[in-house]
């Protein structure tokens, strides 16, 4: 949440946080350092208690005074901290590890066996086997101290047991926390005014430039540029410089795509007048041959009848190509025919002739064609005079007309060279309308993306070259391209 909030506002509240871990963390390291001094002082402390009844209960031990014994302990507990509250406990035991006093009778009773016997979970030392002083910590913290108490002939009179239980060397976190929260306070207090100031301070000339990058592109580039705050902060500087060199670049690249952009209107109208240009030239190629077949063999009705019916259909494909220019027409085209295929090799026909090429062609539909007819016998015508072209004299053009459920494809393959397939990305890449046949093939590929297709070049077997247009065989394909 805090790196969504402003620059403003992060800041006083990040010197607090700031502050409030600091604050924690020597509260944590301090308290640790006060049990560690509180621990070492109560250990201290317990030495020298064991030495003061070590002493003076070589005496007691020896004349059988239990009372005396008990009084002394009792007393000398009091030196320990924690004896009050019953977390510490001093005990004299016999040379057999029994019981003889206690200042906790509650819990170490008068005749209670001791050592070598279970003590909060741990086996105490056996009496025979404690030669010197016994420190046993417990894991929670615990501490219990076995002393033997020797006469001066180094004769054991018994044994001082001591016990001092965890919670006895717990720091006081009360005042820990206390001392902390104060601390906390008076830096707060301090702070997070003088954060506020700063914050204040450090944000606005960012706010500034935030302002200014948000206004880039909605407003002129001089009075962006006047707006740019100064500043002396090395880093506000170098963003400062970034803004302005933005500005500028922006400021050329808006004039030299004004500058484009005129010279790409008269390119595309360039483009366009070639596209028109190619698209008509290859049908009028056609028809002008056959009226020429009209013209040599006229008399005959059945050559004259199928040649009338080329001519209007041929003409009625240049009048789709001019009329999709017009985006206000829309004409109705019917779907594409498997006779299709025939008109266009018989179109082509008389071209094949004079190259010696020999044209072989199949239609192999299993399904009713649902793709219009116009763009389809373009693409068609195209792919054909480019394979004429590209076969060469006395050479051999294929092609098959496939359909099915799902798709049509339109496969056409020559014997001529080979066509690589980085020649034949470049053609389909062309922005140039001087090579006929790469613009024809650039045609092809934009029918196809309408159409939801693919335009590709493939491998073949029994021609060198063999390129495939395929689209789905969908009557919404038609709605695609229009």
């Amino acid at each position: 949440m805090l790196h969504r909030l402003p620059y403003r506002l992060q800041i006083p509240l990040g010197l607090s946080l700031a502050v409030l871990f600091a604050a924690v963390a020597v509260t944590v390291v301090i308290a640790r350092g006060q049990a560690q001094q509180a621990r070492s002082n109560i250990l201290v402390q317990l030495d020298r208690a064991v030495i003061l009844i070590t002493a003076q209960v070589r005496p007691l031990l020896a004349d059988d005074d239990v009372w005396r014994v008990y009084t002394l302990l009792r007393d000398t507990a009091r030196l320990i901290p924690g004896a009050e509250a019953d977390l510490a406990r001093l005990a004299v035991l016999s040379t057999d590890g029994m019981v003889v006093a206690s200042s906790d009778p509650t819990v170490l009773h008068t005749s209670t066996p001791l050592l070598g016997q279970p003590w909060r979970g741990q086996v105490l030392g056996r009496a025979e086997a404690i030669e010197t002083r016994q420190r046993l910590d417990w894991p929670d913290g615990s501490v219990v101290e076995i002393d033997p108490v020797r006469s001066e002939d180094g004769q054991t009179l018994g044994f001082v047991f001591t016990e001092v239980e965890a919670p006895a060397f717990a720091p006081d976190w009360i005042s820990l926390a206390q001392i902390a929260a104060t601390s906390i306070a008076l830096a707060a207090a301090a702070l997070v005014p003088l954060g506020w100031w700063i914050g204040q301070r450090m944000a606005r000339p960012v706010a500034q430039l935030a302002g200014v990058i948000d206004q880039i592109g909605r407003r002129e580039a001089a009075t962006l540029a006047a707006l740019v705050p100064r500043t002396r902060n090395p880093e506000l500087d170098r963003i400062g410089k970034a803004v302005y060199r933005l500005i500028d670049e922006l400021e050329r690249r808006r004039v030299a795509e004004e500058r484009a952009l005129s010279a790409e209107r008269l390119a595309a109208v360039g483009k366009l007048t070639a596209a028109v240009a190619h698209e008509i030239n290859n049908p009028l190629a056609g028809l002008l041959t056959a009226t020429r077949t009209l013209g040599l063999h006229g008399e005959n009705k059945l050559i004259r009848e199928r040649t009338v019916d080329l001519l209007e259909r041929g003409l009625q494909q240049i009048r789709s190509t001019v009329t999709a220019l017009l985006p206000q027409a829309r004409i109705e085209d019917r779907a594409l025919r498997p006779e299709d295929l025939e008109d266009l090799v018989r179109l082509v026909q008389p071209m094949a002739d004079q190259q010696g090429v020999r044209i072989a062609h199949r239609v192999d539909v299993t399904s009713p064609l649902q793709v219009p007819s116009a763009p389809l016998r373009q693409v068609m015508l195209n792919l054909l005079l480019n394979a004429l072209n590209a076969a060469g004299q006395q050479g051999r053009v294929e092609a098959c007309l496939q359909a099915d459920a799902s798709c049509v494809r339109f496969t056409v393959g020559n014997s001529g060279r080979a066509l690589a397939p980085e020649a034949f990305e470049s053609a389909l890449s062309t922005d140039s309308a001087r090579d006929p046949r790469g613009f024809g093939l650039w045609v092809c590929q934009q029918i196809a993306r309408h159409l939801r297709g693919r335009f590709s070049l493939e491998p073949c077997a029994d021609v060198q070259t063999c390129i495939v247009f395929e689209v789905p065989n969908q009557a919404a394909a038609q709605g695609a391209l229009s």
